[in-house]
């Protein structure tokens, strides 16, 4: 017998995941804001040992162990993200991701700034797919809106480009004043006076 055979009796067999889409987003925007407190707070000790090494001159880096985190959500607050997170449809999920390791990048915010810079990107996020929305729904409605033929806009509206019924200021003037005088070469036109 072989020993992969042995070792897989324990193995829940494949199948496909049974949580829905929204929880899953919320388990991935969550665990991603969790790691980047996690990265926040390294990069903030590192940045502090190196501050306390220039002062000191000794690195006793070496000695010490890697602490616990220090900085947590408070519940409320963790509550409040994930009402939000759940707000996220999938297919921007992705997108939030991104935008949000953007700004931390950008930023380099302390661990207690980086829940309201998440918090701001969900916003975002949440304002990107309402405009999107409202879009998709005018595309809709202009999509299902019955057009008329060209032959009931020809019955409708008859377009001559020389003649109107409004008056203007210029049309005031030129019947005012008499007509230059053309030179000899050019023949000289009168339009026939409607009075």
């Amino acid at each position: 017998m072989s020993l992969i055979s042995r070792l897989r009796w324990n193995e829940a067999p494949s199948r496909l995941s049974t949580r829905s889409p929204a929880e899953m987003v919320l388990e991935t925007l969550m665990m991603e804001l969790t790691g980047q407190m996690r990265e926040a707070e390294r990069q903030q000790r590192e940045r502090s040992n190196a501050v306390r090494k220039v002062c000191t001159g000794v690195d006793y880096s070496w000695l010490a162990s890697t602490p616990r985190p220090t900085y947590d959500l408070s519940p409320i607050e963790r509550l409040q993200l994930e009402d939000v997170c759940v707000k996220i449809h999938p297919s921007y999920c992705g997108p939030a991701i991104l935008r949000f390791r953007q700004l931390l990048a950008e930023q380099e915010p302390e661990v207690q700034e980086v829940s309201q810079l998440f918090r701001s990107v969900l916003q975002e996020v949440l304002e990107r797919m309402k405009q999107e929305e409202e879009a998709h729904k005018l595309t809709r409605q202009w999509s299902l809106r019955p057009r008329g033929s060209l032959a009931t806009f020809k019955t409708r509206a008859r377009i001559s480009p020389f003649a109107s019924d409004i008056r203007t200021i210029s049309e005031d003037v030129e019947r005012d004043t008499p007509p230059p005088l053309r030179s000899w070469s050019m023949p000289e036109f009168r339009a026939p006076k409607a009075d």
